[in-house]
């Protein structure tokens, strides 16, 4: 699979349909690296965060698939009646900035915009961990 149908393939119809961890499942099965999906889903996201949460798994797997040379990613996102916590980390060969492109740098600012927070831990030759938070209905 292309990076360009990861990120634009899927967004609007399987959101709308099964929510996030639908939308996850599917992002996941059409990756070109073998992906684990671990969620724990304990209420049901409001939109604006299942959007983000989606593009945040959209944009790390174009990354992981064009730039990372990994082997395995693992997805885990954990919800309950306050806050979400999306990671993706792969094996591969690390070293993301997100002062080097602007897929990372877009992804920060739409997290900021809705009041999250995002990290990206990524050292040489350790893999790429990107760790989003979001809170459901107030501050983080």
């Amino acid at each position: 699979m292309t990076s360009g149908k990861i990120s634009r393939g899927i967004h609007p119809a399987i959101l709308s349909r099964g929510g996030l961890a639908a939308a996850l499942r599917t992002i996941a099965r059409r990756c070109a690296v073998p992906v684990e999906l671990d969620v724990k889903e304990g209420v049901a996201l409001p939109e604006r965060v299942e959007v983000a949460g989606y593009y945040v798994v959209a944009e790390a797997l174009t990354n992981v698939v064009k730039h990372a040379d990994a082997s395995f990613v693992r997805i885990e996102l954990v919800s309950d009646d306050t806050t979400v916590a999306l990671a993706v980390h792969d094996d591969g060969a690390g070293g993301a900035d997100p002062k080097r492109g602007s897929g990372l740098i877009g992804l920060i600012d739409r997290f900021e915009a809705i009041g999250g927070t995002m990290s990206i831990t990524s050292r040489a030759g350790s893999g790429t961990t990107v760790l989003a938070r979001f809170s459901i209905g107030g501050a983080l």
